[in-house]
């Protein structure tokens, strides 16, 4: 084994090297599935009982130091029930990134790169006129667009419909005397898949308190699958979309648009730009944030 170099009587290889930067991208994935949800302070939680744990070993307190190792001896089972959302999301990720029968290479598998490939979109303009005579009469929506997945686990908990794009369709599944009107439509490759569909909600504490049970919903939809979500504010009628768990609020026609027609055409970089000014943008001015939404 090569060495690169020493630290006193460590010695550092290639292959540490390489491990440690493995780990890191590890980490830095779970940092960004757990950022802003109640799973950071759960793991904080954790983490405490463990070096508690680790004190009172060292402290050699034999009864306490039992109790304690009962449940760091089933830290694992444990860690999957409390924190599955999020490794149900770092699994859909690691699913969605990993195709090997695409020329997309090993490596950026392993890196969790996006696809950047381009995909042919469709017609939203029906969705998007809905989606104005809805904010209009103060009538809510949710309106969830897959672009990979059809979200049958999603799809099953409402009705099945399998119908054309259409806005009258659409204006009829949301009128408030319908009954299908609570819930939310999926929208896969230019058909409505389904109506009155039941969504996660979610639990992030980032969520403004103005916003009720639809965004909510809304969010926790964008945070555990790779959808955009079209929100209709029953209360002020205003367009919001969330994608990758983030909220944009108070859009016009043009940028609803704008974002849905990126994101089904698989160009990822922009978005990930937009979301980034917008974090540096809500820092900056939380208050203009609030009185915009």
């Amino acid at each position: 084994m090569i060495f690169l170099f020493s630290i006193g009587f460590l010695e550092v290889s290639w292959v540490d090297i390489i491990d440690i930067l493995l780990v890191s991208i590890l980490l830095y994935q779970v940092y960004k599935l757990m950022r802003g949800s109640v799973a950071v302070t759960i793991f904080l939680g954790v983490l405490s009982l463990y070096l508690i744990y680790l004190i009172v070993r060292a402290a050699q307190m034999e009864l306490l130091g039992l109790i304690l190792g009962q449940f760091m001896g089933v830290g694992v089972l444990a860690a999957i029930i409390l924190f599955q959302p999020e490794i149900r999301k770092f699994l859909l990720l690691i699913g969605k990134t990993t195709d090997f029968n695409k020329s997309t290479g090993f490596i950026k598998n392993i890196f969790l790169w996006k696809n950047k490939e381009y995909r042919e979109g469709y017609n939203i303009t029906p969705i998007i006129e809905a989606a104005k005579s809805l904010g209009g009469t103060n009538t809510g929506a949710l309106i969830v667009f897959s672009r990979d997945s059809e979200l049958k686990f999603y799809a099953e908990s409402g009705d099945i419909i399998d119908a054309f794009l259409s806005k009258r369709l659409l204006l009829s599944i949301f009128n408030k005397y319908s009954p299908l009107h609570d819930g939310a439509v999926i929208i896969h490759k230019g058909k409505i898949k389904a109506a009155r569909c039941v969504l996660p909600v979610s639990e992030s504490d980032s969520l403004p308190a103005q916003f009720g049970l639809r965004h909510r919903a809304a969010m926790g939809m964008s945070e555990v699958t790779d959808t955009v979500i079209l929100i209709v504010s029953e209360e002020t009628g205003q367009l919001s979309l969330t994608q990758n768990g983030k909220l944009f609020s108070n859009l016009s026609p043009q940028e609803l648009r704008k974002m849905i027609n990126e994101y089904l055409t698989a160009k990822p970089e922009k978005a990930e730009v937009r979301a980034e000014t917008a974090d540096k943008e809500t820092a900056n001015n939380p208050i203009g944030q609030e009185a915009k939404a």
